[in-house]
């Protein structure tokens, strides 16, 4: 069985939540021209009266918010050792992005 040493563990989960913030970094333009965009889902008139493009439109919005506070809130965790809640904040973008491209399948063109 391969055995790692702690300093090794520690080094491997610094290195992920840092490619893990610049990917967060990377989307940013992508969550400030969505966030942009976002009153575009109502081009339609039917839309709305549509309660999945009311949250497909918050969503949009809140995801450059949670790409900006998501990184941050995860290196204060980091920084003062808890670390779950760091991975879990550092998550939440992620998440939100998911979340985000189901919701708008569901918004008629």
């Amino acid at each position: 069985m391969l055995k790692t040493s702690p300093e090794l563990l520690s080094r491997l989960r610094i290195a992920g939540m840092v490619v893990c913030t610049v990917a967060c970094a990377a989307l940013l333009p992508l969550g400030a021209v969505g966030a942009m965009f976002s009153p575009l889902v109502f081009d339609q008139g039917a839309n709305l009266l549509n309660p999945l493009a009311w949250l497909g439109f918050i969503l949009m919005i809140g995801f450059w918010i949670v790409l900006i506070l998501g990184p941050f809130v995860a290196w204060v965790f980091w920084t003062r050792n808890r670390h779950d809640m760091a991975w879990a904040a550092l998550a939440a973008p992620f998440v939100w992005a998911f979340l985000l491209a189901g919701v708008l399948q569901f918004i008629p063109a």
